[in-house]
């Protein structure tokens, strides 16, 4: 399921990164690795607050969809 589907608290391992390359550069380069925990702390009109790599990153709707967990 998409990381925006997520129940917020709960840990979840990420399964795989979709979008086109330069969305996946971006994304891993912020930490979001096939394997990495990613835990949502919070959500605000869609967008998410997450702790990835010990981490807190925001990051918006469009991108969290892209997030499979």
């Amino acid at each position: 399921m998409p990381l925006t589907l997520a129940v917020i608290g709960e840990e979840f391992i990420i399964k795989r990164i979709g979008g086109n390359a330069e969305v996946r550069t971006h994304l891993q380069n912020l930490g979001f690795v096939s394997g990495t925990v990613v835990t949502v702390v919070s959500s605000m009109g869609g967008n998410l607050i997450v702790n990835v790599k010990n981490t807190r990153i925001a990051i918006s709707k469009e991108m969290a969809q892209k997030i499979m967990v």
